[in-house]
């Protein structure tokens, strides 16, 4: 009598075992291929970074990560779901607490987003000379959240990239060969001519401003006091502040040994002797 007391309780509980087992079962097959899945498409992403030169690798890591933590929250919702966990709930809360979190975190938010901006795009890259955010130097990294200048004072800059992303960017590096503009001026009783030769002569032995394009030296206005020249030579962009910063002395000593004036505001005074 006992043994079959015993049996009807074990056929009794029977198909809830058989159904918490498949549920399992279910749940680690979904567990698996869902890890595995997850894996697979972040590596996917991370293998186009590195195929393509143009692309920046960091960008594409993070959307890897990124894909494969979305991945893994849906396997964790599925698995839940199997074991008959209602989820809905779960989802508000979490969507609930990710906009609490959005909100504390605008600007870190805001510097993610223009760092993904930046990194799509890639106005500059590691190397570049910019102007950006009022601040000139070097980039020596850039990553989601910030961009890492040096100057030529070597000081160490890190500028958020919402900052730089909003507002306008200067790429110095971005052409390979660029002109240096810079002005002169000299006395209205100069011959043009003659200061043109002397400015021409001083730009042809410079040994790294370019034949071609040849360098432009025109006048540009006619100010108070003085004739001032645009003068324009081209040059690779590694040579581009070498010759801005060593021109304009070589010039200035080339017209003072050709006699050749360099005006400089000048005051009259005219004192008058009262009777």
């Amino acid at each position: 009598m006992q043994d079959y007391v015993e049996q009807i309780d074990i056929n009794q509980y029977l198909p809830l075992i058989i159904d918490v087992g498949i549920n399992v079962l279910l749940a680690a097959l979904i567990l698996i291929v869902g890890l595995y899945i997850a894996n697979k498409v972040s590596s996917i992403i991370n293998k186009i970074g590195e195929r393509y030169d143009k692309l920046d690798n960091t960008l594409f890591r993070f959307l890897g990560s990124v894909a494969k933590y979305i991945i893994l929250a849906f396997v964790a919702i599925a698995v839940l779901n199997r074991f008959g966990v209602q989820t809905a709930s779960i989802v508000a809360l979490l969507g609930a607490a990710g906009l609490a979190v959005g909100l504390a975190l605008q600007g870190t938010l805001s510097n993610l987003a223009a760092g993904v901006m930046l990194l799509l795009f890639r106005p500059y890259k590691v190397g570049d000379f910019i102007s950006a955010a009022d601040r000139f130097g070097n980039v020596q990294e850039i990553d989601l959240f910030t961009t890492i200048l040096k100057t030529f004072d070597n000081q160490h800059i890190i500028v958020p990239n919402s900052q730089i992303w909003g507002a306008q960017i200067v790429n110095h590096s971005f052409h390979d060969v660029r002109g240096v503009d810079m002005h002169f001026g000299v006395a209205y009783k100069e011959n043009t001519d003659e200061v043109r030769k002397v400015i021409d002569a001083v730009l042809a032995a410079h040994p790294h401003i370019l034949k071609d394009p040849a360098p432009f030296v025109e006048v540009e206005t006619l100010n108070d006091s003085s004739v001032d020249f645009l003068i324009r030579p081209f040059c690779h962009g590694e040579h581009y502040f070498g010759i801005l910063y060593s021109i304009p002395e070589q010039i200035k000593k080339a017209l003072d040994e050709a006699g050749i004036e360099i005006p400089f505001p000048h005051r009259k005074l005219i004192i008058e002797k009262e009777q």
